[in-house]
């Protein structure tokens, strides 16, 4: 089980001291989606310089270009690019092309997927490598989503992310995610780097 770190509410800059804190407890680097529109694979090409033995996660939530898209971030350095599931399926067939092309996985993000099961025997058709059950900080309902998703999964790895903390994670590794993403309640924190090891040694 992984532990990613979400950089979201931050300037690169200051994502990078933030990563230098928690670097021995997180496992990927989320390049969050406000920074990729900010900075661009800029960002994403910083963070695989600075940190070249951890993965590095490009969340740009792909809607169209997918091949395009999915190529440039993976030239920045991104082990991961991100797609959304309801993009139009040869966007997401598209962007999954340029991650074989160049040895990298595609997370294929399930945010507003209502009919979670159609939508994952589609996605796992295509091949695509993970799955993210992102459950918006307005509608968690992360039992009930992060279960569908496991039942329905046959090869997929499976993400999560919604609010996730040190006072949470049990509830999550309980379901036996591949990869659990944290974000504010690491930046957030008073102390990130206790939150962050208090998480990590929960899913150990």
């Amino acid at each position: 089980m992984k532990l990613q770190l979400a950089l979201d509410e931050m300037k690169t800059e200051e994502a990078i001291k933030l990563v230098e804190k928690v670097k021995d407890y997180i496992d990927i680097i989320e390049v969050g989606t406000p920074i990729c529109l900010d900075a661009g694979n800029n960002a994403v090409e910083r963070m695989k310089k600075e940190f070249p033995d951890k993965e590095v996660l490009a969340d740009c939530k792909i809607m169209d270009g997918g091949y395009l898209e999915t190529e440039n971030a993976i030239k920045a350095g991104a082990d991961y690019v991100t797609v959304c599931a309801a993009a139009d399926l040869l966007t997401v067939k598209g962007a999954f092309k340029a991650t074989q092309d160049y040895g990298k996985k595609l997370v294929v993000d399930m945010i507003t997927i209502e009919d979670i099961p159609a939508k994952v025997a589609e996605l796992e058709e295509v091949g695509v490598d993970v799955l993210a059950v992102h459950t918006g900080a307005d509608a968690q309902a992360v039992g009930r989503d992060l279960k569908v998703m496991k039942e329905s999964s046959k090869k997929a790895e499976i993400a999560v992310a919604g609010g996730i903390s040190s006072k949470t994670i049990a509830k999550y590794v309980e379901l036996k995610p591949d990869i659990v993403i944290v974000g504010s309640a690491i930046g957030n924190a008073e102390d990130p780097v206790a939150e962050a090891k208090a998480i990590k040694e929960a899913m150990l």
